[in-house]
């Protein structure tokens, strides 16, 4: 049995790779790093292969383009054949952008730094390029949310998803809340939550079924790329009703839990994986 994993070096991605390696699942692990963060990473995966007794393929390769996503069930299917063999999905791609929808105060168009009077169009096209475009906004979701359904068509039109699988992608509290420089990620996961729903009543017929988990605060790489992500933090761990944050591997254990026999009838839900965290 295999998994699938898109954004698989680190955060959730690797926590879930660890887990169900643990629990004997082969693993095609997607990403995008450098060379030098390859190199650990490949042999961090290996060992980890080594030690749990399974495959673990690495393809550092871009996820959110149609070459790169061919290039992948190409390579996939000399090395599983003709079988269909992926129980799990999981779409933890954390890809976009983080700025304001308007511009700040304060930034009013008055250049301060006039020589000659030949400044003023070049600071405006700065400024213009510090707030969210629509084409921000459209890289996002599509990296973050509709990506997905590209991923489920190709490996169905393969015919690689056992009849049994699980799709699996990530949202979170921000999707339904003002957080600082969030609003593209916001916007994705609004839509992911959307397509969600969709996907698991039109594409359960293949036998698949999907869910999203709504993290705590978790922190991540991700994360700290928020502005302002360290009152995030401050306010996870001082409203948790369990006493802590989120750990990536508490979210690991839930996408093993929904991958399991037992949990066959989960469909089109999201589950929350926070210690009660959303509750207040």
């Amino acid at each position: 049995m295999w998994a699938v994993v898109l954004g698989g070096s680190s955060g959730f991605g690797l926590a879930t790779v660890e887990k169900l390696a643990g629990h004997g699942m082969n693993l095609a692990v997607l990403y995008r790093e450098t060379a030098m963060a390859e190199r650990s990473l490949k042999e961090r995966l290996s060992l980890l292969g080594l030690q749990c007794g399974v495959t673990i393929l690495p393809f550092n390769s871009n996820a959110l383009d149609e070459r790169g996503r061919l290039s992948f069930m190409e390579q996939f299917r000399l090395i599983v054949g003709e079988r269909p063999c992926v129980r799990l999905l999981l779409h933890s791609i954390a890809r976009g952008n983080l700025k304001p929808l308007a511009t700040p105060a304060g930034s009013d168009g008055k250049d301060s730094d006039q020589e000659g009077g030949g400044r003023t169009g070049d600071s405006s096209r700065k400024r213009e390029q510090e707030v969210l475009s629509i084409g921000d906004i459209d890289l996002t979701t599509y990296a973050m949310s509709t990506s997905l359904l590209d991923w489920v068509r190709a490996l169905l039109k393969e015919e690689f998803f056992h009849p049994d699988a699980r799709v699996i992608g990530l949202t979170s509290e921000g999707a339904h809340k003002y957080w600082e420089g969030y609003a593209a990620v916001s916007i994705a996961k609004a839509s992911l939550e959307s397509l969600a729903t969709y996907m698991a009543v039109e594409f359960g017929k293949y036998g698949l079924k999907t869910n999203l988990v709504q993290a705590g605060i978790t922190e991540t790489p991700s994360l700290k790329k928020i502005p302002g992500s360290e009152k995030l933090v401050e306010l996870s761990n001082a409203r948790n009703p369990l006493g802590r944050m989120t750990r990536p591997e508490d979210v690991a254990n839930v996408i093993y839990l929904l991958c399991t026999d037992e949990a066959s009838w989960i469909n089109g839900s999201v589950i929350h994986v926070d210690g009660g965290e959303h509750c207040l």
